[in-house]
């Protein structure tokens, strides 16, 4: 079997194609932007952007699965004018390009990665919730999953959609990085007085998981949510980050509320919600209809996140 990857060179596209490589059943054609990152022998690289009018032909000859990454990610300090814009022309048209033209090509199933930020921001979601995009990532995320069904139920080509929480793991940015790096550096973090419940993945259980539904019967044409299954608060995230450092930690217990306004004071207020929020995923769906379940512990998870490669 063939399958194209894009995003092939990114956080998620690099573990994923590691692994597929290292199984070898699979043959590897990965999609990456010129110039960036390296791919491991064997693997055929093609020069690829994802946009409104990108021409696939060439990478989706002979390919039989396409597991779509590539994605203009959330921004943190968002400087476009029109944000919004912006993503949908990556998110949505660029993702609905490449899935129609994989259609065409007689692609037989359309893995696309998409975000738990779909179902909101804060609660306890499941797959049946209705979606509940808050910020102009989410919505375009949201609007690819629609027009994604839209291609699936019009064509021959199975659509599996998963949305992942915040991804955590070796060589990861944003949020996780910069706790990695606070939690390194033995700076006090207020957030002792947290009582939350926050879903998260593991690299490693989030690739499990892609390639388990490039295949599974049982995943043609559904939406799945994913997380390591077990819900931790942000002080126990950080307990047990420094356990897997092996560095000491300082949660001073500053009340939530008292953080949330300082937080909004400097401009960081969606930062703060999403470290004292909840935001918790059922993953029934996907234990029960794929036999699915994260083979990788959140504590083996974080050890591998920090250790040296």
């Amino acid at each position: 079997m063939t399958v194209l990857i894009t995003g092939a060179t990114g956080f998620v596209g690099t573990a994923l194609v590691d692994r597929i490589v290292r199984e070898g059943r699979w043959k590897v054609r990965a999609a990456a932007r010129h110039g960036m990152g390296t791919l491991p022998p064997g693997v055929e690289r093609v020069q690829c952007e994802v946009g409104p009018s990108t021409a696939w032909e060439r990478a989706l000859d002979g390919v039989q699965v396409v597991i779509h990454l590539a994605a203009r990610v959330h921004v943190m300090r968002e400087r476009a004018r029109d944000a919004l814009a912006q993503f949908r022309r990556v998110n949505v048209a660029g993702t609905l390009n490449l899935a129609g033209q994989a259609a065409t090509a007689g692609v037989h199933r359309f893995l696309y990665l998409s975000s738990a930020k779909v179902n909101g921001e804060s609660g306890l979601y499941g797959e049946a919730d209705a979606p509940a995009p808050q910020d102009a990532y989410a919505v375009s995320k949201h609007e690819a999953e629609v027009g994604l069904c839209q291609i699936g139920a019009t064509t021959r080509m199975e659509v599996v959609i998963i949305r992942p929480p915040l991804v955590y793991g070796h060589g990861a940015r944003a949020n996780f990085g910069a706790l990695m790096r606070a939690v390194a550096r033995g700076v006090p973090l207020p957030l002792g007085a947290v009582d939350n419940r926050r879903s998260l993945v593991g690299l490693d259980n989030l690739v499990d998981f892609i390639v388990t539904c490039a295949t599974h019967p049982d995943a043609a044409n559904e939406t799945f949510l994913v997380s390591d299954g077990e819900d931790l608060s942000t002080p126990d995230l950080i307990r047990r980050l420094g356990r897997a450092m092996g560095r000491p930690v300082r949660l001073p217990p500053v009340p939530p509320a008292l953080l949330l306004q300082a937080a909004t004071w400097v401009g960081r207020r969606d930062v703060a919600k999403r470290l004292i929020g909840s935001l918790q995923l059922d993953i029934t769906k996907a234990k029960r209809q794929l036999g699915w379940s994260p083979p990788v512990s959140v504590d083996e998870g974080l050890r591998r996140a920090v250790a040296p490669r």
